[in-house]
């Protein structure tokens, strides 16, 4: 029996459908909802059959332009999408990916009673008997959660970041639906094997259901907090566990200045070079070092405390590079740094993930041609930010997909180069990346990282060794035994296996529809059995059911827009 929770969700997905296609329609794309045949799945009334179009000022514009809109429109989910998708170039086509950087999270602020009830709910106790004062007011309010200014009990002032009502359930909702077209695209639509539809909405699932969990990021914080411990160039806020759960987040208070207030940090006496300097090689260090990063550097998460001191606040998006991802990215990097075509293809071989037509040739020239580009130019004077997107520009041609969290990590770095520009119009990334590299050389190639990197891949070599007779005699048993077994799979040939079901069900309808037209007539000749108007009914009934039957298919063949 399903579970009456399960047919909530059922009978909102339907509305929820319904609201999806016609803001799709609305914008302009009810061509693509008419290939899909979500018409035949979900009846959605003449509206949908008739695909009306969209107001001539939405048609002005670009696909892309309209399609941001939509998402817009669509709220928390779509909007949370759109961001994710404009971190990754390598996936979606370029304009694309610029369009959604242009999304807000911006939502309208949820009524003080619905918050403090979702705070009492995680609790089991009223709101004064956390906080001293809990300000009625609003720091801030985005799609997923609303933040607010408090005070403990012990009478340390805290922000409480409190997530949205609903939203886990919306989200669920809308990720489900996603997923649903996503499979009809992949079915029905002509696309790109490097646009995989169903790819991306796993990804997005994975990365939104996280970032709703506020344990998960306070676990985040902690951890980046333990990774600058003694750094005093770096402030992380603490986090108040006790005033914490799954949908409640109590941090400290911070007192700063936003980063982009220029003209607050020339007042206050603050060093803007030694800002930037900071802010880069914290970033650095995350990445290089720690293997955990500030996915969304914006100058709004960046707060600038007294002695130039820097502090990252909302860590909902955080990026993870693990130690075999790290050394790959220092070889990549060092490779870019070198200006070496074929060691950045090695790289791209080891580290990317190739389609099998990829022209290597070509991607050799256009390359080499990337770094002739940049030859002549010194290192401290190349932007950072225009040489990344010229790469990810040749790894978006050559369909070289790469790890989410790489692509994460190409645009939180043009961000920051971005904010430190704004800080020193001299500001410049590279320039603070090649000490990490020269030290990231120097510790691999001495003696104790040679050791470590020997003693990684003896512990690799080990586990493989001692598994080996295992899967050996696994492998011969199941021969023994004619249980072993070889999955193929087909590829691209669910819609001609579709097109041949609908041909063979057409075919076998026309051959029903012969033979009551040839019965009938056989009948009408033998002048027996009942009769009306000197002819037999048996024969009336034939010719009638084969002309509703004839009817019904012809309407069908012209529907399909297939004659």
């Amino acid at each position: 029996m399903l579970k009456f929770s399960r047919i909530n969700r059922n009978i909102r997905s339907i509305r929820r459908y319904r609201t999806i296609l016609s803001v799709l329609i609305k914008y302009g794309f009810g061509h693509i909802v008419e290939q899909l045949n979500i018409n035949y799945y979900l009846e959605l009334g003449r509206k949908i059959v008739t695909f009306n179009r969209a107001p001539r000022e939405i048609d002005r514009l670009s696909q892309p332009e309209r399609l941001r809109l939509a998402m817009a429109e669509l709220g928390p989910t779509f909007i949370k999408l759109g961001q994710l998708l404009s971190t990754r170039p390598d996936l979606i086509p370029k304009e694309y990916a610029e369009e959604f950087g242009k999304l807000q999270d911006q939502a309208p602020f949820v009524p003080l009673p619905l918050i403090r009830k979702q705070i009492e709910e995680d609790f089991s106790c009223r709101v004064e008997e956390f906080f001293l004062d809990f300000s009625p007011t609003p720091l801030a309010a985005a799609s997923i959660a609303q933040v607010h200014r408090a005070r403990l009990l012990s009478g340390e002032d805290v922000v409480v970041k409190v997530r949205r009502p609903g939203i886990r359930d919306l989200l669920e909702t809308d990720l489900d639906i996603l997923m649903g077209l996503a499979y009809l695209i992949e079915r029905h639509l002509p696309t790109n094997e490097v646009y995989e539809p169903t790819t991306i909405v796993k990804e997005a699932r994975r990365t939104l259901l996280r970032e709703i969990d506020f344990t998960r990021e306070g676990h985040t914080i902690n951890r980046f907090a333990a990774n600058f411990a003694g750094d005093h160039a770096i402030v992380i806020p603490k986090v108040f566990w006790e005033q914490t759960s799954e949908r409640v987040l109590t941090l400290e208070f911070i007192d700063g200045i936003k980063v982009s207030e220029l003209e607050q940090l020339s007042q206050a006496g603050y060093d803007c070079r030694t800002i930037a300097r900071n802010g880069a090689e914290a970033f650095l260090r995350q990445v290089l070092f720690h293997g955990l990063f500030h996915g969304d550097p914006h100058p709004g998460n960046i707060f600038v405390l007294p002695r130039n001191t820097i502090c990252m606040l909302d860590f909902g998006m955080v990026g993870r590079i693990g130690e075999d991802l790290r050394q790959q990215l220092v070889d990549l990097l060092l490779a870019v740094l070198a200006r070496d075509a074929d060691r950045i293809i090695s790289q791209l071989l080891y580290s990317g993930e190739l389609t099998e037509d990829v022209n290597i040739r070509d991607l050799k020239r256009d390359l080499t041609d990337f770094i002739d580009d940049y030859y002549e130019i010194p290192l401290h004077e190349i932007n950072a930010g225009k040489l990344l997107g010229a790469f990810i520009e040749i790894l978006s041609h050559y369909r070289i997909k790469f790890p989410a969290d790489l692509m994460l990590l190409a645009k939180a770095l043009v961000t920051m180069e971005g904010v430190g520009r704004q800080l020193d119009p001299n500001f410049n990334m590279i320039g603070h990346l090649k000490p990490f590299m020269e030290k990231l050389v120097r510790e691999r190639t001495s003696a104790s990282g040679i050791a470590r990197e020997a003693g990684r891949s003896l512990l690799a070599y080990g586990s493989l060794l001692r598994n080996l007779p295992r899967d050996l005699k696994e492998l011969i048993n199941r021969l023994n035994r004619n249980k072993f077994k070889i999955d193929l799979e087909h590829r691209g040939l669910d819609k001609l296996i579709t097109d041949l079901d609908k041909a063979s069900n057409r075919i076998s309808f026309s051959l029903l529809i012969s033979a009551l037209i040839v019965g009938s007539s056989l009948i009408m000749q033998t002048n027996k059995g009942p009769m009306l108007f000197e002819f037999p009914i048996l024969g009336f009934l034939g010719y009638s059911i084969a002309g509703f039957l004839g009817l019904w298919l012809a309407i069908a063949i012209l529907r399909s827009g297939r004659l």
